[in-house]
């Protein structure tokens, strides 16, 4: 299990057009039931281009992405330069474990009363490379039993709106049950 105790928003990230970057913003504001205000990715129903093409009435459960500052460095290490924003997320995060987090988990973010549902892993994809060449390969592998493991953040649906910003205190709400394990969406 990981860390789950809270945390800190390092940084808020939103872009009003398709790029696979995201400016650092002074801050954010959720809105219940669709996402980041003024991010091309809010709303009900799925906005990220691959998955509108499938089946646009998809519901979208891709509202906010969030990101571990802790990849950074790692990746970082693997000579990866690599900040707040570049991977496409809406908040990047510090002190917590996002990916063992379990599916259903509330994060309360900031004192503003926001707060997103997790609904599973990034499923990373090759506009990673394209970003950085070989960067895909150090957020998306195996494991020593050959499952895919998915290391590009966490994504989110907002329940209560709000206002994020950096150095904003972050509470984790477990759900109650048996722990129900992340999977890409």
């Amino acid at each position: 299990m990981g860390r789950f105790d809270g945390g800190e928003v390092i940084a808020v990230s939103s872009n009003e057009t398709y790029s696979f970057t995201k400016p650092n913003q002074e801050s954010i504001t959720l809105l219940a039931g669709l996402g980041v205000e003024g991010d091309v990715h809010a709303g009900v129903t799925v906005k990220h281009r691959s998955r509108v093409a499938k089946d646009p009435t998809q519901p979208n459960l891709r509202q906010v992405h969030l990101m571990h500052d802790e990849l950074f460095a790692e990746v970082a290490r693997q000579g990866h330069d690599v900040a707040p924003g570049d991977l496409g997320e809406n908040v990047t995060t510090t002190g917590i474990d996002l990916l063992a987090l379990p599916a259903g988990t509330l994060l309360h973010l900031g004192e503003d009363g926001a707060v997103v549902e997790v609904t599973g892993l990034r499923n990373p994809c090759l506009q990673i490379d394209r970003f950085q060449d070989g960067l895909l390969k150090r957020v998306v592998g195996r494991d020593e039993n050959g499952a895919v493991v998915r290391k590009a953040g966490i994504m989110s649906v907002v329940r209560t709106g709000g206002v994020v910003r950096p150095g904003d205190a972050i509470r984790v709400v477990l759900p109650a049950g048996p722990h129900v394990a992340l999977e890409a969406v």
